[in-house]
């Protein structure tokens, strides 16, 4: 079969790898689409991100969805031929934080595609995956590509949990790629009443006007675009900050009222803060950091018509042409999510 691998910053290679037979209570699945992801982004482009490094070659992807061609002993529900989305969330199930229901903290996780341990985390992007039982779950009704969006949708309602109640509140989006895109789609299937997003890119704030943001200000045309939102102590309520970018958080805190909830998603690299004003409107900051349990939520709501994914695949590329797929998902002015078609 073949694999997706990274050697170092653009050195994406194609590579033959031996295909693996599920054993018990797992799955073999033969890989449909594939999401690339921003950290996927990471390490095709840089190397890596802030002290997280490539020390060898690793399978890329953790955005995939396929069908089920065996199962291994003892795997019930799940039947061959099934759609799957599959978790890349792979806790232990066993340390403090899992026994405390906190499993993104898992002290051992196994997360497809990560460099963060040594030896690193082989991610999902070969054409034949076995993975256990658990983290499949059945995307019958949706495409494959819906399905490999289970995974960044994931993220974000994990960081709309984070933000405590949605209803009637005022909502600030900065960063319109795919995490930002999908904050606006989950926070306003939780009750957000306005919701205003800022990026730099003319292309991602059209799609987030389409995933019903009610305005959009390019801060790389009119970097004073938040100041209507700042008079008498801000406006804003819960702050999604998606970018990772410095700028674009010291901007959102100006325009945050009193008592507000900023949650931080974007993983740009450490970031110096505002403290006073931070300190001076009593404000909430949260970090939100992967998921677990949202991701079989994800597939639901998808399922059941209530959040649309569909839009925001912008493109769809072959395996054969991963390295081009990547060059794609790297243009802000053309991509919100880049996949790749395995089948």
């Amino acid at each position: 079969m073949k694999a997706i691998v990274i050697h170092g910053e653009k050195d994406l290679r194609i590579e033959e790898q031996e295909e693996q037979q599920p054993g018990s209570g797992e799955v073999q699945i033969r890989l449909a689409a594939g999401g690339i992801c921003g950290s996927d982004l990471h390490y095709y482009n840089h190397g890596g991100f802030g002290p997280i490094r490539l020390k060898e070659p690793m399978v890329l992807g953790h955005e995939v969805s396929g069908h089920i061609t065996a199962l291994g002993d003892g795997v019930t529900g799940l039947s061959v031929g099934q759609l799957v989305a599959v978790s890349p969330s792979r806790p232990c199930g066993n340390c403090r934080f899992c026994n405390e229901g906190r499993h993104n903290q898992c002290l051992d996780m196994r997360f497809y595609g990560s460099a963060m341990p040594f030896p690193h985390i082989q991610g999902a992007f070969r054409q034949v995956l076995v993975a256990d039982a658990a983290q499949c779950a059945p995307a019958d009704g949706l495409t494959s590509g819906e399905a490999a969006m289970a995974e960044p949708l994931s993220v974000c309602l994990h960081a709309v949990r984070q933000a405590g109640d949605m209803m009637g509140k005022s909502v600030l989006v900065t960063g319109c790629g795919p995490i930002g895109i999908l904050c606006i789609l989950a926070a306003r299937r939780a009750g957000a009443d306005l919701v205003v997003a800022t990026d730099l890119s003319p292309f991602t704030l059209e799609m987030a006007r389409t995933a019903g943001a009610d305005l959009t200000i390019n801060m790389a045309e009119n970097s004073n675009g938040l100041d209507r939102f700042t008079p008498d102590k801000g406006t804003f309520e819960v702050l999604f900050e998606c970018s990772g970018a410095a700028p674009a958080l010291a901007a959102g805190i100006a325009a945050m009222r009193p008592g507000g909830k900023i949650v931080q998603l974007g993983l740009g690299g450490d970031m110096s803060l505002p403290m006073m004003a931070i300190t001076a409107k009593e404000l909430e900051l949260k970090g939100s950091f992967r998921f677990h349990e949202e991701f079989f939520t994800a597939v639901s709501l998808m399922q059941k018509g209530l959040i649309d994914v569909k839009p925001f695949i912008t493109q769809t590329l072959p395996l054969e042409e991963a390295a081009a797929a990547f060059e794609l998902a790297s243009d802000r002015s053309r991509a919100v999510k880049a996949q790749i078609a395995f089948a």
